[in-house]
């Protein structure tokens, strides 16, 4: 029996006890996070928001030690790459209900979208800012197509669906999506919790800055709009409802924008800057 076909057979033999292995990690991850609840907690005017799906990458990384280049033993008999690599097969099939859902928003509040005036709206646009300001940044830094998973949006889950049905989300590009989605969950809701204190003293209309807080992430959104409240008391109904409304328009048009301007305005950028970058990274003239 060739090699190839040894290796085929082994993988088969350990394929279903490594999916036993994964659920059931899942399923104590899943519990575990669920007793630890949400967790908030004031900085200044700004408010953290901490979130289950925290709490679940932060053990999902302590017991993956090959993720850090560890060598525990114990905890590397507790979860391999084996079992790593086939939860990335798996990502897609979870977001399918997810996909649905914001497929389902369209029908039922067209009305609201159309009634909500051009503000609410256009404020799909300033998602483009991703591609011109990361996505040169991302180039400097060394990255490849990477950059354009990573950049096409602020990558929540529209654009993680979008991208993963479109390149696979084991490709380069499923790789840069996942990686800001995972980022985002990790700071975001500490970084957006700070931003809607403080974003007071800027002067802007508390109003405007409560439509900024809906940028398509529930735990982003509650994190911003939940520090603006408490820094505008006066104004905390109106702002919770302004917040709330711009989050679920963007769920509704962020994966249209992301279809149609996000990704071909990434790749067009890409195709002219990655050249330039390329050439300052092998240190040609």
């Amino acid at each position: 029996m060739s090699k190839e076909k040894k290796r085929s057979k082994l993988e088969m033999t350990e394929q279903p006890a490594s999916l036993v292995k994964l659920y059931l990690t899942v399923l104590v991850i899943v519990v575990i996070t669920e007793m630890i609840g949400t967790k908030t907690f004031s900085i200044g005017p700004g408010q953290v928001v901490l979130l289950p799906m925290l709490f679940a990458v932060i053990i999902g990384i302590i017991i993956t030690p090959d993720l850090l280049g560890a060598k525990i033993t114990k905890l590397r008999d507790l979860i391999s790459m084996t079992e790593v690599k086939t939860a990335g097969s798996y990502v897609m099939i979870a977001l399918l209900p997810l996909g649905v859902k914001y497929g389902t928003l369209v029908g039922p509040n067209i009305v609201q979208v159309i009634k909500s005036g051009p503000a609410f709206l256009l404020q799909e646009l300033g998602n483009l800012g991703t591609v011109f300001i990361a996505l040169p940044l991302a180039l400097f830094l060394g990255m490849g197509r990477e950059a354009v998973g990573a950049t096409a949006s602020i990558c929540r889950e529209p654009t993680l669906g979008v991208i993963g049905e479109k390149y696979g989300i084991s490709s380069p590009e499923g790789t840069g999506v996942l990686g800001t989605y995972l980022m985002g969950t990790v700071f975001g809701t500490i970084f957006f919790g700070l931003l809607g204190g403080f974003a007071v003293a800027t002067g802007l209309h508390p109003l405007a800055l409560a439509m900024a807080s809906g940028m398509g992430s529930g735990s982003m959104m509650a994190a911003a709009s939940g520090a603006l409240a408490e820094a505008v008391p006066e104004m905390k109904d109106s702002i919770l409802a302004y917040a709330a409304t711009s989050n679920m328009l963007t769920g509704v048009t962020g994966l249209y924008s992301v279809v149609f301007l996000g990704l071909p305005l990434v790749n067009f950028m890409y195709d002219k800057l990655s050249p330039v970058f390329d050439k300052r990274n092998r240190g040609e003239k």
